[in-house]
């Protein structure tokens, strides 16, 4: 009987620690599972984006993390990550991080490459440092690079570009990159952008003006910053290319600004129209050798569209309408010009 007794006693010792170990193993799993799986990041809104830029080491990847703020515990980070390889297959990029993710997400993001792409929002830029600045601000496309592109003449030829038209290149519109993309492929994906933009239908009605897409282009750049009202776009370009066609300066008060950086000139006084650079339009005929902005899609189609006119002058109506009141002779400008001046001598101007 005593033999029976201990060995109940060796029994339920047995299942003490069994239970006692499958208690610790199942703890284990629970807090490795929690360290995998459960979520890992720190108090942030709706998602955060972390950024691995180009010849990143694991390292400069983990301490981003944790200056960034994006993961809670940085040591369960390097443990899985470890374990799944990542140290070898850091990939460059901008990674959406969403609010609650595990460490299992973060590293399989990160070590898939699956970007979040930007989309790059162009709108009117005036000159190639605002390009530069536009795309070295959203992409990782190194500055100087870009700028030793839009430079170099030799490069350039091959798009039917020069120094001067490279920013014809540079069509307004929204376009989607990854966020390492380099500068030569943002700048061949624009001058893509470009050629498809510039439809058969588009060079045809180019060609009637008698006018090349460059110059379409550079005309459009004036008609941009003469004018907000895209109704009126068109008769700003007739008056332009009636000027044009006829051998008459161009004086228009955007390309003077331009000549001189001076964006903010609220006035184009006589001593400005003197500067001697080949886009003051006062200094002399013909076309700038470049634009003097982007152009949007509807300028460039208000001078595709120019209808027939026989005006060459224009200045801003005396109702403050923002709208321009056209003359074809000079003694009709004039006398436009002085209800506009006389109408601010009314309201103190």
């Amino acid at each position: 009987m005593a033999k029976k007794k201990q060995s109940g006693k060796t029994s339920g010792l047995t299942r003490r620690i069994l239970l006692i170990a499958g208690c610790l193993i199942a703890g284990i799993l629970v807090y490795v599972s929690y360290r995998v799986f459960g979520p890992n990041t720190r108090a942030f809104g709706d998602n955060k984006y972390f950024y691995v830029r180009t010849g990143s080491t694991y390292n400069d990847v983990l301490k981003g993390l944790q200056d960034q703020g994006i993961v809670r515990n940085t040591g369960s980070f390097n443990w899985l990550a470890k374990e799944l390889g990542y140290p070898s297959r850091v990939k460059a990029g901008r990674y959406k991080i969403n609010r609650g993710m595990s460490n299992f997400e973060i590293v399989k993001l990160l070590r898939s490459g699956k970007q979040a792409p930007v989309t790059l929002v162009i709108n009117k830029l005036r000159t190639k440092d605002d390009f530069v600045r536009k795309v070295s601000t959203n992409l990782e496309a190194d500055s100087n690079a870009l700028r030793a592109i839009l430079r170099d003449q030799v490069y350039l030829r091959q798009f039917g570009l020069d120094t001067n038209t490279v920013m014809c290149a540079v069509v307004p519109n929204s376009y989607e990159f990854y966020w390492n993309t380099n500068a030569e492929t943002v700048f061949k994906k624009l001058e893509k952008e470009r050629e498809e933009f510039w439809t058969d239908e588009r060079k045809a009605k180019a060609g009637k003006l008698g006018l090349t897409p460059t110059q379409v282009t550079i005309l459009a750049s004036i008609v941009e910053e003469e004018t907000n009202k895209n109704d009126e776009k068109p008769l700003i370009s007739s008056v332009y290319l009636n000027r044009y066609r006829k051998g008459m300066r161009l004086q228009a008060d955007p390309t003077v600004k331009f000549a001189l950086q001076d964006f903010g000139l609220k006035r184009i006084l006589e001593k400005h129209t003197l500067f001697d650079s080949p886009y003051n339009t006062y200094h002399y005929a013909g076309l700038p050798p470049g634009p003097i902005c982007t152009p949007s899609e509807k300028s460039i189609n208000a001078v595709l569209n120019t209808p027939d006119t026989d005006y060459l002058y224009f200045c801003a109506r005396a109702d403050f309408s923002g709208y321009h009141a056209f003359a074809a002779t000079y003694a009709e400008h004039l006398e436009n010009a002085r209800k506009y001046q006389a109408e601010l001598n009314k309201r103190g101007y």
